[in-house]
């Protein structure tokens, strides 16, 4: 085995508690880091509950700035174990503008950009809009300590378009936290993005939280995993435990899969105009 990254996600309930939330992802961050984790990616909007199953104003209040409190302290922590981290919050720009956000933080500690989501449901229970502006970044690949990193988050693995984007972009792994519970889009979780590794060629690392949260919309089914380059689940959380899932991912299976699936030199870019002409 030639390159390999050992990499985590973190599954956990909320303690409705910003920083109590904080300070078990510390220490699951510890225990991740103590299994030889190099990258450790945490859930959708990972310091708090999923508010939006509400529209209340009041949540609001729980978005901060980038640098703010908990990026600058995930920094400390990313920088006191050696480890890349992908931390998801909610981003405060100024008053009204708002966005479901996740930061990369390298080994050393250096912010080295933000990932803003660009697909916003807003259906009953997933009341989105009202919280977060569309993402205005793009599809970013971030170079970290180990290896080129994409970040996708929760409903944008619904959207291939962009999963594209991040492998044209370099990616070779690509993180999805998320916040999903029980119901139609249940039998997508292990469909969509293995289908994304697979098309595209990379590893990708799903993140979803566990438990019932208060407004009793369903429940977050867990089931965290990672995916190789040949669409295969090798590694998975439980559907209702707190985990730290730890895995070697073997970065040389890349290569293999792009020379054998040779999708990248067939695209045919030329002929897919209408994907982003206004529909009529």
């Amino acid at each position: 085995m030639g390159r390999v990254v050992k990499a985590a996600l973190i599954q956990t309930k909320t303690e409705y508690d910003k920083q109590k939330d904080v300070d078990k992802h510390v220490r699951m961050i510890a225990e991740a880091a103590q299994k030889g984790a190099q990258v450790v990616c945490l859930q959708e909007v990972f310091n708090g509950p999923y508010f939006c199953a509400e529209q209340d104003s009041v949540w609001y209040d729980w978005a901060e700035t980038i640098p703010g409190p908990t990026m600058n302290q995930m920094q400390e922590v990313a920088k006191q174990h050696n480890i890349v981290l992908i931390v998801p919050i909610y981003e405060k720009v100024h008053d009204g503008i708002y966005y479901n956000t996740a930061g990369v933080i390298d080994h050393d500690g250096k912010l080295l950009g933000i990932y803003r989501k660009n697909h916003i449901p807003q259906v009953k229970g997933f009341w989105e809009k009202f919280y977060f502006k569309p993402g205005n970044l793009g599809y970013p690949v971030f170079e970290t300590a180990v290896g080129k990193i994409g970040v996708y988050i929760c409903y944008d693995r619904h959207f291939p378009d962009g999963a594209r984007i991040l492998g044209l972009n370099g990616a070779e792994i690509v993180f999805n936290p998320s916040a999903t519970v029980e119901g139609l889009s249940r039998y997508l979780w292990e469909l969509e993005q293995p289908a994304h590794a697979v098309a595209n060629g990379y590893f990708i690392g799903a993140i979803n939280r566990v438990g019932t949260e208060k407004w009793n919309t369903g429940k977050f089914y867990g089931s965290s995993y990672f995916c190789n380059p040949r669409g295969q689940i090798f590694a998975k959380c439980s559907d209702d435990k707190e985990e730290v899932l730890v895995s070697e991912l073997n970065m040389d299976m890349i290569k293999e899969v792009r020379d054998l699936w040779q999708f990248y030199r067939d695209r045919r870019p030329e002929t897919y105009g209408r994907l982003v002409e206004l529909a009529p």
